[in-house]
């Protein structure tokens, strides 16, 4: 039976004068109208009210009906569960007899509140919607079949998964071979609809398009010179994605492919330009990419260089005219969020500590105010990965073009060379070396070039080279660099300070100690931009400070360099409230520099603790609230937190025995067990960091926790949270330490999942590493605990430490393992060969050490005879064999 429904002349009215308010600029009256609106979500029928006004008031304007859409929208997305069965089927049969519209806007309107509806009955309990929907494809009428295809459009983005589950009886077999019928349309917005919904399931190689595969490349194939540019855009977006998906397919092809994405990366549409240059970006990635695209280097090369050009409309949103703006504020959208990265314990290695996840900061990243994606950008990342395909053969292809541009008088032309070169520079290292005595000076004095956006993509570009500048003698290259990079940190533009200041922290991690005779010069410059700068770049800076303080360490703890950088860092300090999330790049600016400072820290670290406590409780307490109230109060931002337990782990490292008193008058402690508990990764993670460095600072205070702690910390053996793990386990090595014959009770807790951790595949290097360490820190405590487990870890605990630099952990896990062996000698007999090779790896260990060392081989030499030893060692490589023999006498 038709659910009969008529509005009340009065109610209707008093809905339309809202609707007409809610479009006023004031925002008092908004306020008021959201208010009002609430309230009448209460009468059953409102919303027969508002999708009466969206589909049968034809006599009101099109932004008052298309809001009522949109108000019955937001509500179906908050109540429908509420809405009674009459008002339910009401709007249901209202949208599908209004999809046809002939206003664009309502009809847009209508398929977004049937796509919403269909989310959350999620399509099961509205049968006949997908049918009806297709059905009316076939109208005669334009409106109907385009505002039925804007509505399917829709819910295959919403709802693809459930389109391509068991759930609905498999609709998309009917439903895909429709879409490709649409694609010979003569409409071109129908096309356009038809192309856009069948992509929706490429990516997930769904089974009723993958039976189409080839009639759908056919038809994407006759859409190729489509005079619609939305229609060109999805062609090109479908081929990038059959690319991941379907190569096979696309291979017999590849040749014409490629041609047409050259043709459509130079599309007079920005648009279908940008679509079309994430060809090369996904390409690159594919094993093929090499020979397939080596013919076409010659015309693709100069198609990305051309694309890395700034576009009228660019400079003019840049105000690339616009020279000095640093007094002018920052707008607050102009700030990106930033991402705290929490601590984690890493050991250092031989090449100089380098850690393996690599943390890309270099990416392509300087005009980050435009949309944050365009074709100059896609270009530069397609040259970059095409550069580290094809590496120094791309040259040929690249340095006659870099001349023109790089002298080139216009100075759009000579920017897009220099981003060009620094595009490269990763990929084509080798390569480039020769032209680089030449290039860097000239790179050094376009730092003065007189277009601001000039000054700054070339800092962005001698970032890239930094590490090869820093290779050469200092007074060449390093001298000059960093003069003119200091000097551009005090530019009066805003884009030049945030790109010096960015290249300046790339250059301080390359040069590390080499900028200690500068200090000086450089912390002159730092504190002063501290005067200069906006809300955006201030923060750019802290990082710079942070940079510095890691780079060079202990030197920095000079009285008159203290004098210099801590007041500034305290003023700011004292200036920013708990809420203010600026909090974040001071906290762990003040980190790094307190870890640098250790004792220089002393007559600054009492405020900085407690503030730090202070934050700590505070984000807890609010967190509680949060979790026993949640419509009352909302949930606290715990970076808040993180950072804070970060900043105290690093006051813990830098001041040592120092930190005892703080530790000793505040609840710390109590505090961190709810943060060892917390359920956010990154909590635990930092909690355990600062577990570890307390236990080293000041154990005393922590041992009387550690019945609370420790089986905390084996729960979190989990390797699925990398972090936490890694914390946790290199806390319980730290503990191991302290506690050592007491530790006994706690062996049981851990031990198991430390020893299936190091013998899991693909382990990352540094937890293996923390491992090993700590399995060698519980045997050296603990031995009778430990050792009788000995033949199920000593392979990957041997190969896991031969790669790190002598130091006190190592000591303490080879005092360990020698110890296990010596209580249980058979456990090592079969890997016997790794433990020879781990020895090796000391450069000079302790004399008590290389006395245990001895006496193992030695042992064991004597326990096989002379002519077995001679066999087991002539299967050791030269180079062990010659370093036991001259070390050991074996």
């Amino acid at each position: 039976m038709e659910y009969e429904w008529k509005p009340d002349e009065q109610g209707l009215q008093q809905i339309l004068q809202l609707l007409k308010e809610s479009q006023s600029p004031d925002t008092t009256i908004q306020r008021t109208v959201q208010q009002k609106l609430e309230q009448l979500n209460q009468y059953p029928d409102f919303n027969n009210y508002l999708i009466f006004v969206l589909t049968k008031l034809k006599s009101e304007d099109e932004p008052t009906r298309s809001l009522s859409g949109l108000i019955l929208k937001n509500n179906v997305k908050a109540h429908f569960q509420n809405f009674p069965n009459g008002v339910t089927d009401f709007i249901k049969s209202e949208c599908l007899n209004n999809i046809g519209d002939s206003s664009p806007l309502i009809r847009a309107t209508v398929g977004i509140l049937i796509t919403t509806i269909a989310s959350k009955g999620e399509l099961q309990n509205w049968p006949d919607l997908l049918p009806k929907l297709c059905s009316l494809l076939d109208s005669e009428d334009y409106n109907t079949c385009e505002g039925a295809f804007g509505a399917l459009q829709k819910i295959c983005e919403d709802s693809a998964e459930i389109l391509d589950s068991d759930v609905l009886d498999r609709p998309l077999n009917i439903m895909i071979p429709k879409f490709l019928q649409f694609f010979k349309h003569s409409s071109p917005k129908i096309r356009s609809h038809a192309v856009a919904c069948v992509n929706q399931f490429i990516i997930s190689r769904t089974q009723a398009l993958m039976l189409h595969i080839d009639s759908f490349i056919e038809n994407l194939f006759a859409l190729a010179g489509d005079e619609e540019p939305e229609v060109r855009k999805n062609v090109c977006r479908a081929l990038v994605m059959l690319l991941e998906v379907r190569m096979d397919r696309l291979l017999p092809h590849m040749h014409n492919i490629v041609e047409y994405m050259l043709q459509r990366t130079q599309d007079q549409d920005e648009n279908v330009a940008l679509e079309a240059c994430e060809f090369w970006l996904t390409l690159a990635e594919q094993p093929i990419c090499k020979d397939v695209l080596v013919r076409h280097l010659p015309k693709l090369i100069p198609v990305l260089v051309n694309g890395m050009k700034y576009s009228d409309i660019d400079i003019i949103l840049l105000k690339g005219d616009v020279e000095e703006d640093e007094t002018i504020p920052d707008s607050e959208q102009d700030i990106r969020p930033r991402f705290h990265r929490s601590r984690t314990v890493a050991q250092q290695h031989d090449e100089d500590g380098i850690e393996e996840e690599d943390d890309d900061d270099d990416e392509i990243d300087d005009d980050d105010t435009i949309s944050d994606w365009n074709l100059r950008k896609c270009s530069a990342a397609a040259l970059d990965v095409l550069a580290n395909v094809y590496r120094d053969e791309l040259l040929p292809h690249i340095l006659p073009l870099l001349k023109e541009l790089l002298f080139h008088h216009e100075w759009v032309v000579k920017e897009s060379g220099i981003l060009v070169l620094g595009a490269i520079a990763e990929g084509c290292m080798q390569g480039m070396i020769p032209y680089l005595p030449e290039l860097i000076p000239h790179l050094i004095q376009c730092l003065s070039d007189k277009k601001a956006l000039v000054r700054s993509i070339t800092c962005w570009t001698l970032s890239r080279y930094a590490h090869w500048v820093v290779s050469q003698p200092p007074d060449t290259y390093l001298k000059p660099l960093m003069t003119e990079l200091l000097k551009r940190i005090l530019h009066s533009n805003k884009r030049v300070q945030e790109a010096a200041c960015s290249a300046f922290a790339t250059l301080e991690e390359e040069a590390c100690t080499e900028l200690v005779p500068y200090l000086a010069y450089i912390l002159d410059t730092l504190v002063f931009a501290f005067s200069k700068y906006q809300h955006k770049n201030l923060l750019i800076l802290y990082d710079a400070i942070g940079t510095l303080a890691d780079s060079v360490g202990h030197h920095l703890n000079k009285p008159e360099y203290i004098q210099m950088l801590m007041p500034p860092l305290i003023q700011k300090w004292n200036m920013l409230k708990d809420e203010d999330k600026d909090l974040f790049p001071l906290l762990e600016c003040l980190s790094s520099v307190a870890t640098a400072l250790q004792s220089g820290f002393l007559p600054y670290c009492e405020p900085v603790y407690q503030r730090c406590v202070n934050l700590v409780q505070k984000t807890l307490a609010q967190a509680m609230l949060n979790n026993a109230h949640p419509d009352q109060y909302e949930a606290p931002d715990k970076d808040f937190m993180i950072v804070a337990l970060d900043l105290l782990s690093g006051l813990a490292e830098g001041l040592g025995g120092n930190i005892e008193q703080l530790v000793a008058r505040s609840n710390i402690l109590t505090l961190m067990y709810q943060c060892m508990q917390d359920k956010m990764p990154e909590v635990r993670q930092s909690s355990f960091a600062l577990l570890g460095d307390l236990t080293k600072a000041c154990f005393p205070h922590v041992k009387p926790c550690i019945a609370d702690f420790m089986p905390i910390l084996g729960t979190n053996l989990n390797p699925e949270f990398i972090s936490v793990c890694n914390n946790a386990t290199w806390a319980i090595g730290e503990i191991s330490i302290q506690m050592g014959i007491e530790m006994k009770p706690y062996i049981p807790m851990v031990l198991h999942q430390l020893v299936e951790i190091i013998n899991r595949p693909n382990t990352p290097k540094t937890l293996l590493e923390n491992t090993a360490i700590t399995i060698g820190r519980l045997g050296y405590v603990c031995p009778q605990e430990v050792a009788p487990m000995l033949q199920q870890f000593i392979r990957p605990w041997c190969t896991s430490l031969r790669n790190i630099r002598d130091n006190e952990e190592k000591d303490s896990a080879f005092r360990g393992i020698c110890t296990m062996i010596s209580v249980n000698p058979s456990g090592v007999i079969q890997d016997f060969i790794f433990f020879c090779d781990a020895v090796a790896s000391w450069i000079n260990p302790k004399d008590d050490l290389r006395d245990m060392f001895c006496k193992i081989l030695h042992g064991f030499k004597n326990q096989v005879g002379d002519e077995n030893w001679r066999r087991f060692s002539d299967q050791f490589p030269l180079p062990l064999k010659e370093r036991l023999a001259a070390f050991y006498g074996v």
